[in-house]
């Protein structure tokens, strides 16, 4: 079957066509995204302004349009952060549903991080052993840990990119007081969860998802996307740590310009590698990998898998 997966999020609203059935790997037929920064368009109540959200109405009706143009038998159409964490949530909710006829399932930050784990336990398989999976969005950072599909803790914490970038680095290049203390402010958050994980015992293997991860990945030498999927991606605490400082010192305009940084996200760059930074050195990490996939992956094969039996005889 042919499945869209809408995914509202804090950076971008994003559209992933795929062609599945259970048992198999779902494969991208298209994709259709943009970049509206939800995360970064809240007013001081903490509510998604009347532009942010006229702009969601209209790129969730082009993303449902895409949908049908693509031939998908259903879009699954879901909210993270952003959405969640808004004050006037429940405003911007019945808009979407009311101009495009869109329900979007608000997940929890628990439901992220678990749907999140379930698409890196799928990717790396069981021989991975027992999983800790990082994922840093727009809005939150979210950590699980296990052995089986369902992980065994989850967490979600308010540790986004965009959503630090905009309440604690506003400079250009930031001042480097607001830099300490949004490290501060990280690691001390961080810290409060990490007992919950480390009271199970040291992971076989270490995760990152999420472009966040892949692009300090690459700023630290891991392979170009254009080699595809398969090519082995790590990112060492280390390499972290000596370009913690650079990306500080950067203009937003100097850090779009490295190596697998886009435009859009050079702004979020140095918030997001300061949690990276911290959680990797908070769990004791000294390099994990890249995972391809992430939450969307994680909808889809939820999906597959409570597929009523008949139909999934039918599809197979």
């Amino acid at each position: 079957m042919r499945l869209g997966v809408l995914d509202v999020g804090s950076n971008t609203v994003h559209l992933l066509v795929v062609d599945a059935h259970p048992g198999a790997r779902p494969q991208p037929a298209h994709s259709h995204k943009a970049e509206l920064r939800l995360a970064e368009l809240l007013d001081p109540e903490g509510s998604i302004g009347p532009e942010g959200v006229d702009r969601l109405v209209a790129t969730v009706g082009d993303a449902l349009q895409a949908a049908e143009d693509k031939g998908c038998e259903d879009v699954l159409a879901f909210a993270t952060s952003a959405v969640r964490d808004a004050g006037n949530a429940d405003e911007v909710l019945a808009r979407v549903r009311d101009e495009t006829g869109v329900a979007l399932a608000v997940l929890s930050g628990e439901e992220e991080a678990r749907l999140t784990f379930l698409a890196a336990r799928r990717w790396f398989g069981w021989s991975a052993g027992k999983l800790l999976v990082l994922d840093i969005g727009g809005g939150s950072l979210e950590v699980g840990y296990g052995m089986d599909e369902e992980p065994d803790a989850a967490v979600s914490l308010p540790f986004g990119a965009g959503r630090l970038t905009a309440a604690w680095l506003p400079g250009d290049p930031p001042d480097p007081t607001d830099v300490r203390a949004l490290r501060r402010h990280v690691r001390a958050g961080i810290a409060r969860t990490v007992g919950e994980f480390t009271r199970l015992g040291p992971p076989d293997h270490v995760v990152g998802t999420s472009k966040t991860f892949r692009q300090l990945a690459r700023i630290t030498g891991a392979a170009r996307s254009a080699e595809g999927l398969y090519v082995q991606r790590v990112l060492s605490r280390k390499a972290l740590e000596e370009w913690v400082p650079k990306l500080s010192a950067m203009t937003v305009e100097r850090r779009g310009s490295l190596p697998g940084v886009t435009e859009g996200r050079a702004g979020q760059l140095l918030a997001g590698a300061l949690v990276a930074e911290g959680a990797m050195d908070l769990f004791g990490v000294e390099e994990l990998e890249i995972c391809p996939w992430a939450l969307r992956e994680g909808v889809i094969l939820r999906r597959l898998d409570h597929l009523p039996a008949q139909q999934a005889v039918a599809l197979a």
